[in-house]
């Protein structure tokens, strides 16, 4: 193994950018990837991670040659060294949906051979890239403050200044005494009323370990994901959130679009794609509360039906008492992969929006295998979004669009729908 550039100085030219908020540079036969860079530019940048092999992590530190794009950067926290929050911070929001669009499309080609061109588009209430966020989950260091996770790591930025939320949803934040290793939520809801909820620490034991043997990170992140105890601490930890004329009352620590701009947009263009006629079948897979259920139900009218899966049992709760005048939609609280093999009628359409990790293999041979003539597929990653639709391309269907839409400006993340149909 060569020697480690942890902590070298290199000075690069950067290329395209890559999947991760990366741009991408090459130095003496290896790969680099620099945040806080730009294409086309030429950086002083400091290797912050080398574990050998092929590539090694690095931050522009000092702008040589400036792109006619940089501009003042609008988050302070999240610089060399900073807060992972906003890995475009530095960039125009016209080259930050052109980066995106780029990273998109390159996904696409090299991951499901689907050779299209796909733009970015802008979400209703971006504004200026700033406060279109309406929900934000902080950690809370070991001194009992609440901030944002360092860049791949377990450190805690506590000056809560990034920009994606209001200002004003950090009052009396700072001041609150919180449980060393737990979770701050703070959700800023449709209706104008603010929440913020504690969630507990997770449990793992003095040992590091796991009721079921884990330990170490793996032990982490299985705890963080098993239920924890909730305090409400302002507001009724009820947010009220509205798509149309429809109105929903979820669990703050629930699971609604961060964007304000985006459950309306991803409902219209669903509906859209979906094409159901009176009487016809949709299935709703991954659908929380129930926003595209809703879509689906207002489609297919009293005659159709929509099967809506859901493993969260309060998501599943919520939504029955949202959708209480719609008969036809039935939400089921389990496990997608466990429940398609017993959703009762077989769909027109399904709809999936999964978890960043996407649907996998089996959710898809079991999608598929169910015979729907279309598929409309969300995805919040670009990587796991177009090894999901190769996957589909893999059981005779083909993509007839595909979306793309800046629900996280600021930020290299981007939401992407596909129209899948089936036959070639």
């Amino acid at each position: 193994m060569s020697e480690s550039w942890l902590g070298r100085r290199l000075e690069l030219r950067l290329g395209n950018p890559g999947h991760g908020g990366f741009v991408v540079a090459r130095h003496e036969g290896r790969v680099v990837f620099v945040r806080h860079g730009l294409p086309g530019e030429r950086v002083s940048a400091v290797v912050t991670e080398d574990r050998g092999g092929s590539f090694c992590r690095a931050d522009a530190i000092e702008i040589l040659d400036g792109s006619p794009e940089r501009v003042a950067p609008v988050c302070p926290v999240s610089g060399p060294g900073g807060s992972g929050c906003c890995d475009f911070s530095h960039a125009s929001l016209r080259v930050q949906r052109e980066m995106k669009s780029q990273v998109v499309s390159e996904q696409l080609v090299r991951v499901a051979r689907v050779q299209r061109s796909v733009d970015v588009e802008e979400l209703p209430g971006t504004g200026d890239g700033t406060g279109w966020r309406t929900r934000v989950r902080l950690a809370v260091d070991a001194d009992g403050r609440p901030g944002y996770h360092k860049h791949r790591s377990s450190e805690i930025v506590t000056d809560l200044a990034c920009p994606q939320i209001e200002s004003g949803a950090y009052d009396d934040v700072v001041e609150h005494d919180w449980k060393p290793g737990g979770e701050v939520q703070i959700v800023l809801d449709g209706v104008g009323e603010r929440h913020v909820v504690e969630i507990a620490p997770p449990k793992v034991s003095r040992t590091g370990r796991t009721s079921s043997g884990r330990r170490g990170a793996m032990a982490r992140r299985a705890a963080g994901g098993a239920p924890r105890a909730e305090r409400v601490i302002i507001g009724s930890g009820r947010p009220v959130e509205r798509v149309g004329e429809r109105e929903w009352s979820l669990a703050a620590t629930g699971f609604w679009q961060a964007h304000r701009g985006a459950a309306e947009t991803y409902s219209e263009v669903i509906s859209e794609w979906a094409g159901l006629s009176e009487g016809e079948v949709a299935w709703d897979l991954y659908s929380g509360v129930g926003v595209f259920s809703a879509a689906l139900a207002g489609a297919g009218g009293t005659t159709g039906r929509v099967d809506s899966v859901e493993s969260s049992r309060q998501a599943v709760s919520d939504g029955k008492s949202a959708l209480a005048d719609l008969p036809q939609v039935h939400l089921h609280a389990d496990r997608v992969e466990r429940a398609i093999a017993t959703l009762p009628t077989r769909p027109q359409v399904v709809v999936l929006d999964p978890p960043r990790s996407g649907a996998g293999r089996n959710v898809v041979d079991a999608v598929a295998a169910a015979g729907a003539e279309r598929i409309v597929h969300v995805g919040c990653d670009p990587g796991s979004f177009a090894r999901d639709i190769g996957l589909y391309l893999e059981r005779d269907y083909t993509v007839q669009e595909v979306r793309a839409f800046d629900a996280f400006p600021l930020t290299h993340h981007v939401e992407c729908l596909a129209l899948l149909v089936r036959g070639r």
